[in-house]
């Protein structure tokens, strides 16, 4: 089983990476912030303009880590990918079931089932753990709607329908979303989800963290030798990993809204750990990210058992279990494509 390694978040708007033997240095200027040992790491995410040097692009390809490049203030702008690998048989199987819509529509069904079902059970756990604190007859009108969609869901013949039916259910699920937040509701008040910018933050946290998820997908995928911009239900883009976006719909729910609620709710943010900026945007201070991220990783460490293959792995590892299984239905070892029920 892989083993979880760290990820290196580095936050300083004017660091810049550089290769020193087998370690990874950030610098400014020529004043060095830190060195990290390469072998330790599985991914780095750079918050930064300044960039990595090639050597460093170079050393990471070759190692199987994953470098990420955001904007300082979180959008995603670029990977570092070295020379294609995986399976040929399984990519071109990949690139043969994204152009029937009959297989597309067997994963994606699956994928949107389970972030159906596992938002349905975001609320029900809400209901169960603090439902004396919250408007208990909306968040069950909302859960029970959800059940419904996911027997549409079932029975969805179309990839345009099963994209509609998932937007009615997110507008279900995020009507409801305020009711969860349990402390500092003025600070926190969520009124629906804002991407680009988010203007709000809760909505600045979703949107970091949904690209931190979308990231580790993505990772997951060229794993086991799969192409992360060849998706099924997400139109393919040029620069858009859509299977990645189509894998982490499923694990959106229990992964990063939960963690968001949790740290909002276990105040470990405050209103001072964002900035508002005069276009409306809302974006957390490098101290805060910092803080976030630590928790972030600290939670993919901890332990669950997998709902198919029946074994506990630390939550980091789910992305790659559930790439792996997609593999195996793309082969034709499974039936179809086991989703993540989580309960």
């Amino acid at each position: 089983m892989k083993k979880i390694k760290n990820t290196l978040y580095v936050f300083t708007e004017d660091a810049y990476l550089t290769l020193d033997g087998e370690n990874v240095v950030a610098k400014v200027g020529n004043d060095a912030l830190g060195r990290f040992p390469l072998h330790t790491l599985e991914g780095i995410s750079l918050f930064s303009y300044a960039g990595a040097s090639p050597a460093l692009m170079g050393a990471c390809c070759e190692r199987g880590i994953r470098l990420t490049f955001f904007s300082p203030s979180g959008r995603y702008l670029a990977d570092a990918r070295g020379a294609c690998t995986g399976n040929v048989l399984l990519k071109k199987a990949q690139f043969r079931a994204s152009e029937n819509e009959r297989f597309s529509l067997a994963v994606a069904r699956n994928c949107i089932l389970d972030k159906v079902y596992n938002s349905r059970w975001v609320l029900e756990r809400a209901i169960r753990d603090h439902g004396l604190r919250m408007d208990v007859d909306a968040m069950r009108a909302a859960s029970a709607r959800l059940f419904d969609s996911v027997e549409v869901v079932r029975e969805c013949d179309s990839l345009d329908s099963l994209r509609g039916i998932e937007g009615d259910a997110a507008q279900v699920y995020y009507s409801v979303f305020d009711q969860m937040i349990l402390r500092n509701k003025d600070d926190f008040h969520f009124a629906g989800r804002s991407r680009r910018p988010p203007r709000d933050r809760v909505n600045a946290m979703l949107s970091l963290f949904y690209s931190a998820l979308a990231r580790d997908c993505a990772s997951a995928l060229l794993g086991v030798g799969l192409d992360p911009s060849v998706g099924f239900m997400h139109v393919d883009r040029p620069g858009r990993d859509s299977l990645a976006l189509d894998c982490m719909e499923e694990l959106r729910p229990i992964f990063v809204d939960r963690f968001v609620l949790t740290v909002i709710n276990n105040r470990v943010v405050s209103a001072d750990d964002f900035d508002i900026r005069e276009t409306g945007e809302v974006r957390l201070t490098d101290d805060a990210r910092k803080k976030l991220f630590k928790a972030w990783q600290d939670r993919k460490r901890e332990t669950l058992m997998h709902p198919f293959v029946k074994e506990k792995i630390p939550r980091g590892l789910v992305p790659n279990v559930q790439a792996q299984l997609l593999a195996k239905f793309l082969r034709g070892d499974l039936d179809a494509y086991p989703p993540f029920l989580w309960k």
